[in-house]
């Protein structure tokens, strides 16, 4: 039952982000009385959906929780009260909620009411399915994967300053469908220069709004830049520093005329600026370039994921490396998944975390 739970969970990918993925199933004996989750953020909870569904049946149920249920008062109640009063008999739950708020509360009031539970049911799976989540209460930052196109000699261009496509048709829109599941996805300036993305999600179906992140503490990025003319499709956020803004005030103004919000930061911290996105309701991020950020990232140790696209060529000594010799390390990578996609190949691989 927690699987089902799981894949209900699921269903709510892309959509309920600052909150987390849950799936709830309510069952007496073998039969399921109730099934729900959590559709979208400000929505009813996923233990609501299935308990309002299994109606009286529910008095004496069991319920399967992917994550543990709530016992604050956000935009909804908590759910714990309303699964004390339904009557359930037993509770299973996959993993314990990390928001402080919760953290082990809510199944100790389950308990405390007289309802058996049980916790760890698939706690890795359930884990796994809010990543981001986890990420932003215990790190208080997004989570964070960077995406790469290379060549076989670990290059990203032919020239400094050349757009070049590395990656084939099917790689491209593999790497399209990575935008319907993240809330942001991020490029430095040297991108938006050379290569003037859009960097909307137009190839994808998505619940919510993209939010844009240009990274430019020089304040490179011209208001004519074709992410800016599409701002109402979703909010275009320039990372920048408060020292660049007092360098070029008009830059800044020229900016946030064309719809963009200009964050400015005390630093150029990749670790603050990480943080500073999540009061954007952003969870996860897609870091897509260019070299500068993704070796800034890497550095500050915020990079949780890295997918590299593998292009079948070679750009020689002049084309631009995608990280300096010495400075990047598949070491401290663990790779669990590899794919061919046309020609190329990606690559897919956590990082390691000993804390």
């Amino acid at each position: 039952m927690m699987d089902l739970a799981l894949e209900l969970a699921a269903k709510g990918r892309g959509a309920t982000s600052p909150n987390p993925m849950v799936g709830a199933v309510v069952t007496r004996g073998d039969r399921i009385v109730g099934r729900g989750f959590h559709e979208r953020a400000g929505g009813p909870h996923a233990e609501i959906v299935a308990l309002d569904e299994a109606g009286v049946a529910a008095s004496g149920a069991t319920m399967y929780c992917t994550l543990e249920p709530c016992c604050h008062t956000g935009r909804t109640g908590p759910c714990v009260e309303r699964i004390v009063r339904a009557g359930v008999q037993e509770a299973v739950v996959g993993v314990e909620d990390p928001d402080p708020r919760v953290s082990g509360a809510g199944i100790q009031f389950l308990r405390d009411n007289g309802i058996r539970v049980t916790v760890g049911v698939r706690r890795q799976q359930a884990t796994r399915l809010n990543e981001a989540f986890f990420t932003v209460k215990r790190r208080a930052r997004p989570f964070v994967t960077m995406k790469a196109a290379v060549s076989l000699d670990g290059r990203i261009a032919e020239a400094p300053g050349r757009r070049t496509q590395l990656s084939g048709a099917a790689a491209v829109a593999h790497a399209h469908t990575l935008r319907a599941d993240v809330d942001a996805i991020a490029v430095g300036s040297e991108t938006v220069l050379v290569d003037d993305p859009l960097l909307t999600a137009r190839s994808v179906a998505r619940r919510r709004p993209l939010v844009r992140v240009l990274f430019d503490t020089r304040m490179r990025t011209p208001p004519s830049a074709r992410a800016l003319t599409t701002c109402d499709e979703g909010p275009v956020v320039v990372v920048t520093t408060r020292a660049a803004v007092e360098a070029w005030p008009a830059r800044a103004t020229a900016l946030e005329r064309a719809g963009a919000v200009v964050e400015a930061l005390g630093s150029r911290d990749q670790a603050e600026a990480m943080s500073r996105l999540v009061a954007y309701d952003v969870s996860d991020v897609l870091l897509e370039g260019g070299a500068v950020l993704h070796l800034a990232a890497w550095t500050a140790g915020v990079v949780d994921r890295v997918r590299l696209y593998v292009a079948p060529v070679v750009l020689g000594r002049a084309g631009v490396p995608w990280m300096p010799d010495g400075r990047f390390s598949f070491a401290a990578l663990v790779c669990h998944r590899t794919q061919c996609l046309g020609e190329d190949v990606l690559l897919e691989a956590d990082v390691q975390r000993f804390d």
